[in-house]
């Protein structure tokens, strides 16, 4: 029987990587989206251009339809592994519509995961945030700290996605496994997040926004390694877990707006503006748990990866897609 997987959210940054390893891997590959236009749309078309073949199946629908849902399990066995991806993403755009975030993200997670015990599929990976760590004090952050002060809608639907991760285990004999994402970044990075926001405009000769005194750090992970981490996290399911899956190597807001700018080959200028609300401070992934019970291995360092990122941003702006 062939290796199959489900991917919700396929059509995006990390859900179109994925998918593009699994068939690389010989997996047949369903996938569902919404194309949800919170970005342009054609973006996550060309993403879909990427995966067509005979071994790839796309289902155009909502998780919070079931229909849709069932029309994506059809065929589906208790050996599938499910990756549930889909969800309203971004912080500052949950402030103002939490009920939209917690009604996608909450309860679209309970549909896919009633899909699967009504199909006995018991083998789920989800994605968590980095983001259910608020403004943590202790650094770097550990699986095993309290995570009951979110700062946004958006991490408090991730936090809660989690609990009912862990109560579908206790209840349902579910191995689920919940990966809490560091800043994902590279090829094909969604357009309003930092890293390609501040190459867009550095490149059209814009101001940048910097939010607070350039201070702030992030701990960015490689969108390759992301990949490299859920399938790890595939391949060692069993029972309920959670785990960090980020770089360990923090850099602060001005010393990436000025790195980026450099393997742009060019200038930048900087506009300072205040903190945002439901930003963090900092964020900084303790990955020793993931590396030691799901052999978690990231290989890309920052600059590295900025500069495939900037060598690929140059490329997309002369006509070139990269894959």
């Amino acid at each position: 029987m062939q290796k199959q997987v489900i991917i919700t959210g396929v059509a995006g940054f990390i859900g179109s990587h994925l998918a593009q390893s699994y068939l690389q891997d010989g997996f047949a590959v369903v996938g569902i989206d919404n194309l949800d236009p919170y970005y342009d749309v054609a973006l996550k078309r060309k993403n879909l251009e990427l995966l067509a073949c005979d071994q790839f199946r796309f289902v155009e629908g909502d998780i919070r339809d079931t229909s849709a849902l069932s029309e994506t399990f059809a065929g589906a066995s208790e050996h599938t592994c499910v990756v549930h991806l889909a969800a309203k993403a971004g912080v500052r755009p949950s402030l103002s519509a939490p009920a939209e975030y917690l009604d996608v993200n909450v309860q679209g997670l309970i549909n896919v995961l009633e899909e699967c015990r009504n199909r006995n599929i018991v083998n789920i990976v989800f994605g968590s945030s980095s983001s259910v760590y608020g403004n943590n004090r202790q650094v770097p952050f550990s699986e095993d700290h309290t995570v009951d002060h979110p700062v946004s809608p958006y991490a408090a639907s991730k936090k809660a996605g989690e609990l009912i991760c862990h109560t579908y285990t206790h209840l349902y004999g579910m191995n689920i496994t919940c990966l809490r994402f560091f800043t994902v970044y590279g090829p094909r990075q969604r357009p309003e997040m930092a890293i390609h926001k501040f190459a867009e405009a550095i490149l059209n000769g814009e101001e940048i926004p910097m939010f607070g005194d350039g201070s702030s750090e992030r701990d960015y992970t490689y969108v390759d390694d992301i990949i490299h981490g859920v399938r790890q996290a595939h391949s060692h399911l069993g029972g309920y877990h959670v785990y960090n899956l980020g770089e360990s190597d923090t850099i602060s807001l001005r010393d990436l707006i000025d790195s980026i700018a450099a393997h742009l080959g060019t200038e930048v200028r900087i506009k300072q503006l205040p903190m945002q609300p439901g930003d963090v401070d900092r964020t900084y992934a303790d990955i020793s748990k993931a590396k030691k019970e799901i052999e978690y291995t990231p290989k890309t360092k920052i600059q590295d990866g900025l500069q495939k990122f900037c060598a690929w941003k140059l490329d997309q702006r002369k006509g070139m897609i990269g894959t």
